[in-house]
């Protein structure tokens, strides 16, 4: 003779349907759908039975109806109370109602090993061999419209994957930052402080906008990038405006911060008399330990001049890692040149010859080139070449694109170079 009883779902069981859950979550299980979304079936006209022992609720079913479909969303079970049959005269109770209703198709998805499997197994259920793909989000609901009234937004994923080339910064930033800021309980264990604040400063062109989106990218971190251009057009000030921004950003409960050209704001102060941007600099100074007090959150600066910046901004404390992005070396502008050649011409390029000949180019110089090479294949294609008729031609040839880079002015000088290393030697800090 059976202890419980099986009813349909009542408003006062709420509580303890979310108290089963969150037991649930504590002995290990992994359920598919989350507890926002198991209460919005209910809260939606899904259907909803749970098991009784007196007055206390030991158990509880939750399905979608989707069509002629019921997914069954949660099956839990109070730890007390499993292998005794529960589940299955859940399920049997759950069939008979929707039965009831027209729907004769059942479907329900857990993790292998899950608790219920027994109970879907002995009432008929099939499993099915599937792939299942998922993908968290990382933003509450109560971040999104902050994120949007800062400009923000979430990158894609599988932008760092992307990145072609520069191996040696990729590798020093996912160990760095990526690293401690992704498993902060291991960091932690280790006596790791995860990072809050980096710089990066090179030449410009060589792509620290990207490393910033790609670590964001990454992290599956909210990304704001500040324009101190566009905030000091607001009434109060840049310096006002400045602290309003970041204080709006204090709400999110993760978010990667990237401020370009940062010697705008933060240039070395002193003359008399003291520089109108002055006081912007002095609250940026303000600013950044504040930031870096809450964890999920991180600070990526940039600048093309890291020599103009006041002393005070780059002293430990403020930024955790100043960190070089140069120029791609070869191995990185080979990777970078396969990512704008067409597949189809790939195989019959030389493309030893176009590293060579690429020297001192940065990622944008090379995708400038390549672009141009190709619109000078499509123009010969189409119109001919020196008075030739046109002609059918798969895509760019080598010639194209050397004659593209010997057409296109390189960012990078060698004095500029010189002077990026001797900053490495003077400022970085790895």
């Amino acid at each position: 003779m059976t202890m419980w009883r099986v009813r349909e779902y009542h408003d006062d069981d709420l509580d303890q349907i979310v108290r089963i859950w969150e037991e649930s979550q504590a002995t290990g299980d992994r359920p598919v759908h989350g507890l926002a979304e198991v209460l919005g079936t209910v809260r939606d006209g899904g259907l909803a039975v749970v098991a009784t022992v007196g007055d206390a609720v030991v158990g509880t079913a939750v399905t979608r109806i989707h069509g002629d479909r019921g997914w069954i969303v949660l099956l839990a079970i109070a730890s007390d109370w499993r292998d005794r049959g529960l589940g299955s005269a859940m399920l049997i109770e759950t069939e008979k109602r929707l039965t009831d209703r027209g729907i004769r198709r059942l479907s329900a998805m857990l993790p292998d090993g899950e608790t219920g499997g027994a109970a879907f197994k002995s009432c008929g259920y099939e499993a099915r061999e599937l792939v299942y793909f998922e993908r968290l989000v990382p933003l509450q609901p109560q971040d999104v419209s902050r994120l949007g009234e800062l400009g923000g937004r979430v990158m894609r994923a599988g932008l760092w994957e992307a990145l072609a080339g520069m191996q040696r910064e990729k590798e020093l930033i996912e160990r760095r930052l990526v690293l401690p800021l992704s498993q902060p309980d291991l960091a932690e264990s280790f006596g790791v402080r995860p990072p809050r604040s980096v710089m990066l400063f090179g030449p410009p062109g060589t792509g620290k906008t990207t490393f910033a989106k790609a670590v964001a990218s990454r992290l599956r971190w909210p990304f704001v990038e500040v324009f101190p251009s566009r905030l000091a057009a607001e009434p109060g000030g840049l310096a006002a405006a400045l602290r309003e921004t970041f204080t709006s950003i204090a709400e999110l409960e993760h978010v990667v911060v990237f401020i370009d050209e940062v010697e705008e704001i933060a240039r070395q102060r002193g003359g008399d008399p003291p520089s109108p941007l002055q006081s912007v600099t002095n609250e940026l100074l303000k600013i950044i330990p504040a930031f870096r007090e809450r964890e999920g959150r991180l600070l990526v600066c940039a600048t093309n001049f890291i020599r103009a910046l006041d002393p005070a901004f780059l002293r430990h404390g403020r930024f955790d890692y100043v960190i070089p992005i140069g120029p791609p070396d070869e191995t990185a502008r080979a990777a970078i040149w396969r990512q704008y050649i067409p597949p189809a011409v790939l195989g019959g390029i030389d493309l030893s010859t176009l590293v060579a000949a690429s020297e001192l180019f940065t990622p944008a110089d090379i995708e400038f080139a390549a672009r141009k090479a190709s619109q000078r294949a499509l123009e010969a294609a189409v119109y001919g070449s020196g008075g030739s008729p046109a002609q059918t031609s798969p895509g760019p040839c080598t010639e194209d694109y050397l004659h593209a880079i010997e057409h296109t002015r390189a960012t990078v000088t060698p004095a500029i170079v010189e002077e990026f290393e001797q900053d490495i030697s003077a400022i970085a800090r790895l």
